[in-house]
């Protein structure tokens, strides 16, 4: 089964088949087989990534979460979609947790996904969960689950300024759980003073005590990249929902890291930044390597377009339920690991199979990008047709006589 268009009714078959339909049956019954469990279809992406991890040059694997609506207002066969927002905003929300490698910042694989539908949540965990509609409370089980896969490395998990929680901050962090976490404008403890971070942020620019750490891409072209930190202090009280009334909590101060990042573009006009809090220690890795983690973020965003618009079309596909739709998402992200370990191959060979693979996608680059995961994407299957049609008996000779057969004079040379 291929990748298929979003105009298509259902996934591209092997070219090996004399039966479209009997593949795509085959494929319906495997994902609607209730004794396919997820937990072991998410096994080899848990094995891509210890693979990957075994190989990196650093000491520490980045663990992106974030989250994402899969849009299935039209569809009205999946009688589990849920209301995400407003009354027409129905499908399902997809969790998130990809492996990213952290010296390179190459994404490695998918180790923990959930899915919440109207009845449940459902998840790759080995340990049962319940339907949890928050986004936070969906992280720790991930953690606990990463924290025993044996990577090999230490994980750090980075999440987006949804995470600035302080309560979470002190239920992760006593659990051995380093974490980088975008936050907003909060007052937290600095040299023995109450203060905002963003009054930090001003001084710390006022006194000329950002430093350059190299250059990021920012929109396709080259800037600047600036970072400064402080040691701060969280220690105020934090909110928590008890049946569905707000209460107030104290908890123990939380010594952290505060790391300002901004890119700049060659006039130094600040074009992004951010502010971060992390509890991994300073020895271990620098501001810069911090603020070149979080940069990395970015990848789990071009996961999500890679399952959606821009590779395998999830919000176009037909299966009934949410448990059918995780169960192809887990083999469609196998997918994802093959372009993404063909990507980050520096050999000759993956250079020129990058080459071919791009060529029979028919995709277009930008100028200075030679290949693109959807591209390879769309090549690789592309790849795996043609050479199903050689295997099956068919001659180069016979595929060259097809392409001429009816063409217009002239039109082959």
């Amino acid at each position: 089964m291929g990748i298929s268009s979003s105009t298509a009714a259902g996934p591209n078959t092997g070219t090996d088949s004399t039966k479209a339909a009997s593949q795509s049956q085959a494929m319906w019954r495997f994902l609607h087989n209730d004794s396919v469990a997820i937990q072991a279809l998410i096994e080899p992406l848990k094995e891509a990534a210890r693979d990957g991890c075994s190989c990196s040059k650093s000491q520490f694997v980045l663990i992106m979460h974030d989250w994402s609506k899969l849009d299935f207002k039209t569809h009205k066969s999946k009688m589990d979609k849920v209301q995400l927002t407003h009354k027409n905003d129905v499908g399902y929300d997809l969790t998130a947790s990809l492996a990213v490698d952290a010296s390179s910042g190459a994404p490695i694989a998918p180790v923990a996904m959930q899915l919440r539908t109207n009845k449940r949540l459902i998840n790759t965990m080995r340990k049962r969960s319940k339907l949890i509609a928050k986004h936070l409370d969906q992280i720790e089980p991930v953690m606990a689950e990463v924290a025993d896969m044996k990577l090999a490395r230490t994980p750090v998990h980075i999440i987006d300024r949804e995470a600035d929680s302080l309560g979470h901050f002190r239920r992760w962090a006593p659990q051995g759980h380093l974490m980088l976490i975008r936050c907003d404008d909060r007052r937290v403890k600095w040299n023995g003073e109450s203060v905002l971070l963003s009054e930090i942020k001003e001084k710390l620019d006022s006194e000329y005590l950002y430093q350059d750490a190299g250059e990021a891409l920012k929109d396709g072209k080259r800037v600047k990249r600036q970072v400064a930190e402080v040691a701060v202090v969280l220690d105020g009280i934090h909110r928590i929902r008890v049946g569905g009334v707000q209460k107030e909590r104290t908890g123990v101060p939380l010594a952290m890291r505060a790391v300002f990042v901004r890119l700049l573009d060659h006039e130094n006009y600040i074009l992004a930044e951010w502010m971060l809090l992390t509890n991994v220690a300073e020895d271990l890795a620098d501001s810069s390597t911090v603020g070149l983690w979080y940069y990395h973020r970015w990848k789990i965003e071009s996961f999500f377009k890679l399952i959606k618009s821009s590779g395998q079309q999830i919000e176009c596909w037909q299966q009934s339920d949410g448990m059918a739709i995780m169960r192809r998402l887990l083999v469609g992200s196998m997918a994802c690991v093959y372009v993404w370990r063909l990507l980050a191959d520096e050999s000759e060979e993956a250079a020129q199979k990058r080459e071919h693979l791009m060529k029979l996608s028919g995709r277009q680059t930008k100028r200075g990008v030679r290949a693109t995961a959807s591209g390879l994407l769309a090549g690789w299957y592309a790849l795996l047709s043609v050479l199903s049609l050689l295997e099956s008996g068919t001659t180069v000779e016979q595929l060259r006589k097809y392409a001429q057969t009816h063409a217009p004079p002239g039109f082959f040379v």
